[in-house]
């Protein structure tokens, strides 16, 4: 099995609700995202798939998240925009943007909402 990771920023602000009174507040993070693809069959070049298209993939939905406020966004519409949540929309965008044929899918994507936090998201396979 081989796997890679590429990482991306954004910076979003969230209101948690239910959770700690200080989290309830309007607040923002510089979110760090790491995304991992898994496969076990190289190309005929000798990668899993070209870091390029992943980067380009993860940004267009990183690009949907950067400088918003996170709970107006229809995706979170029905849930708190967590780190937790944050991570398992990363990797189901991800893996609606990914072709069957590529014989890759979402591993894990952890999200980062400080240097010493972070909330992973691993799909069941």
């Amino acid at each position: 099995m081989y796997e890679l990771k590429v990482v991306n920023r954004f910076a979003a602000a969230h209101q948690l609700k239910m959770v700690t009174e200080k989290c309830e507040n309007l607040h923002g993070h510089n979110w760090k995202v790491e995304l991992f693809v898994a496969g076990e069959k190289l190309l005929d070049s000798g990668v899993l798939l070209d870091f390029g298209i992943i980067k380009q993939r993860l940004g267009e939905i990183i690009d949907s998240l950067d400088h918003c406020f996170l709970n107006e966004l229809p995706v979170f519409e029905n849930a708190n925009p967590s780190s937790e949540c944050i991570a398992k929309y990363i990797a189901d965008a991800f893996s609606r943007r990914t072709d069957p044929a590529e014989g890759i899918f979402v591993s894990r994507v952890n999200v980062w909402e400080s240097d010493d936090a972070c909330a992973a998201y691993l799909p069941a396979r």
